[in-house]
């Protein structure tokens, strides 16, 4: 059976007079993909930046990977990795550069072979010694998140990872998520692309008004809408109405 990677109870924030995150509940669990929809402003970027402790929360309890954020934020630091809604690389350097640069930095014993290696694994060898500049929207975005796996972090937290790129782009990072997936990461991703967490997502949760107001796998979220209408074929509801659904009747009440 597996534990519980990510606990968040009860968790709030405010800047200044608005109240961003009301009272949020979420668990994930170890070795699955977990999506966080919500619109812009929802309040997904704010947790994920308590969650890897970029920032306080107000009140709430938090933890990841059995530490909790307030008393032990090292070793969550030493257990995750972030990739952010913007590439973090060094243009004027070769792939192979940024990924020798990131494991020095982190202390890595062998940074060359690290190097190499994540190279290999996520299809980028044969542009190894091109600059980052020439690279595809897709490539910049497969180094960004090889480079967030220097130190084998057990959580991998992908805030939005597919924004402005273009479709093709957007598949090969798909392909590297579930790929990750498969090698034992718990991630998290937040996403305003409905098809991508139900390509991607074990379980969704949609961030509304603050709150987490419903959390289920994609076939629980389906079984809320009345049976599909059978004409020539069974037409089954989206992901993109059944959240626009949720978030209506939560409106409306």
């Amino acid at each position: 059976m597996r534990d519980t990677v990510i606990y968040v109870k009860e968790l709030t924030k405010s800047f200044k007079d608005k109240e961003v995150l009301k009272g949020v509940n979420v668990e994930v669990q170890r070795g699955e993909i977990f999506a966080l929809l919500g619109s812009n402003g929802a309040g997904k970027t704010t947790l994920v930046n308590i969650l890897s402790t970029l920032m306080k929360a107000d009140s709430g309890e938090v933890s990841v990977c059995g530490f909790d954020v307030k008393r032990q934020s090292s070793g969550i630091r030493k257990s995750i990795s972030l990739t952010g809604q913007f590439v973090a690389l060094d243009a004027m350097l070769t792939g192979r550069e940024n990924l020798i640069m990131i494991a020095k930095l982190r202390g890595v014993s062998n940074p060359v072979q690290v190097a190499d290696h994540l190279l290999a694994r996520f299809s980028l060898t044969d542009a190894a010694n091109h600059r980052v500049d020439q690279y595809s929207g897709g490539m910049k975005r497969r180094l960004d998140i090889a480079m967030s796996l220097i130190g084998e972090p057990a959580v991998i937290f992908l805030d939005e990872p597919t924004t402005g790129i273009d479709p093709e782009a957007r598949m090969e990072v798909w392909d590297t998520v579930r790929e990750l997936a498969c090698s034992g990461k718990t991630i998290l991703l937040t996403t305003q692309y409905l098809e991508e967490a139900e390509q991607l997502a074990d379980r969704i949760a949609i961030l509304h008004g603050g709150k987490i107001i419903k959390t289920g796998t994609l076939t629980e979220l389906k079984e809320m809408f009345p049976p599909a209408k059978v004409e020539y074929v069974e037409k089954q509801p989206t992901l993109e109405e059944i959240f626009l659904a949720i978030i209506n009747k939560k409106e409306d009440m």
